[in-house]
């Protein structure tokens, strides 16, 4: 993977190596976790122990957004993540809110929050840009072509790099216009999202491409189920996403030697090994050729 560089991200001091984005879902039906943090102190518990392992920050999401999740009324979701993101953020972890609600994080800015995350890059509300430009808070959106209902009937591309990086393109011009300062953006590829299986290679393959943006790019891979195909058994299984950490630790480690900004991930621990094994590929790399 070609290295990519990295802009400058409004609060975000460069640390010489890729951050890790620990993963909190505060749902009862997400893809791989589901169900295991709904209860708040459960979840607070979990989000400082991500913290204690190494995550320069945890993304706090109270709606799911794997393929087919309906959505949830807003008042739901706000019940979900704001005890957590407070408690969180009052014990000063920087907390990411992953939500495509402008009210839901409006609410959790309030309560603490330093970072929204929005998996629709902005589409899903017509007020979210406004209010990141009011803000002025750090961002990052992402990759998607419309609600999780639909996801497989909108994956589909005659070059899924250059569309991708046109699509995320429109959201940088859009947000700009509405008064978004770039340097708040960071961008996701959106890996798994509208994106049906070996889709995913080329994107991550030529993430250059989408860095020539010129903003910082988030990367989530974690136990997402085109690893699960790749290591499918004989019979065509795919492995289970609690199966997949592995090769998602073996994608950090090429991101992390790329330069990627971050890496979304469910296992904290382990990425953080897998990143200082990809910084210091990339450094001796440098060393050698310098």
């Amino acid at each position: 993977m070609p290295e990519v560089p990295t802009p400058r991200l409004r609060g975000f001091p460069p640390l010489g190596r890729t951050r890790v984005v620990g993963v909190l879902n505060v749902t009862p039906d997400s893809f791989s976790d589901g169900g295991a943090f709904v209860d708040a102190d459960v979840a607070i518990r979990h989000g400082l122990s991500l913290i204690a392992q190494g995550a320069d920050l945890v993304d706090v999401g109270g709606e799911s957004t794997r393929p087919g999740a309906e959505r949830i009324p807003v008042e739901v979701e706000l019940a979900r993540v704001l005890p957590v993101v407070s408690a969180l953020a009052q014990e000063g972890v920087g907390v990411s809110i992953d939500t495509t609600r402008a009210e839901v994080a409006r609410r959790c800015l309030d309560a603490g929050a330093v970072v929204v995350n929005d998996v629709s890059g902005g589409t899903a509300d017509p007020v979210m840009y406004k209010l990141l430009a009011d803000r002025g808070v750090p961002c990052v959106l992402m990759h998607s072509r419309g609600p999780s209902v639909d996801m497989a009937r909108r994956a589909f591309y005659d070059d899924i790099v250059r569309e991708v990086r046109e699509e995320l393109s429109t959201r940088l011009d859009d947000a700009s216009s509405a008064g978004v300062d770039p340097e708040q953006v960071v961008l996701d590829p959106g890996i798994g999202f509208h994106k049906a299986g070996a889709q995913n290679w080329p994107l991550l393959a030529n993430l250059d491409a989408i860095a020539e943006l010129g903003r910082p790019l988030l990367v989530g891979t974690s136990r997402k189920s085109f690893l699960g195909r790749l290591l499918a058994g004989e019979d065509g299984t795919p492995r289970s996403p609690d199966e997949r950490d592995v090769a998602t630790h073996a994608t950090s480690a090429l991101l992390a030697e790329a330069g990627i900004w971050g890496v979304r991930v469910h296992q904290v621990a382990p990425t953080v090994d897998a990143i200082l094994v990809g910084t210091a590929w990339a450094a001796a790399r440098v060393g050698r050729t310098s």
